[in-house]
């Protein structure tokens, strides 16, 4: 199963929704805002990424600057976070792809090809 969280206005994730369509990959598109992930999944798509919580913010938007995140996570704790990234879907690091075993934040056709066997 593939599952493709994306906000449509975000030229990156327009850019990774016409890869994955040009490279006839399967997926369940899922809008970030509407639908936003929850605790648990995060706290899932976390540890199967093997990558830092860091990673899973939206450091360039402007939310993560209107709350001024860059001060205020490291004094956070990490349950503190991901509760967090689940109230707001402008948090979190998109496009965001999920796979069974990989989870990846972010597009990098390269990563991509590879966590999908292209």
């Amino acid at each position: 199963m593939v599952l493709f969280l994306e906000y449509p206005k975000c030229s990156t994730c327009k850019k990774a929704k016409k890869w994955l369509d040009d490279h006839q990959v399967a997926y369940t598109d899922r809008h970030i805002l509407e639908e936003n992930p929850t605790e648990d999944e995060l706290r899932e798509w976390i540890g199967r990424s093997g990558l830092p919580l860091k990673r899973f913010f939206n450091t360039s938007g402007m939310k993560y600057r209107e709350l001024q995140l860059k001060d205020r996570l490291p004094g956070m704790s990490e349950e503190e976070q991901i509760a967090l990234l689940a109230t707001d879907g402008m948090l979190v690091k998109r496009p965001l792809l999920v796979l069974d075993h990989r989870v990846l934040p972010g597009f990098r056709e390269a990563d991509w090809s590879e966590a999908l066997g292209l």
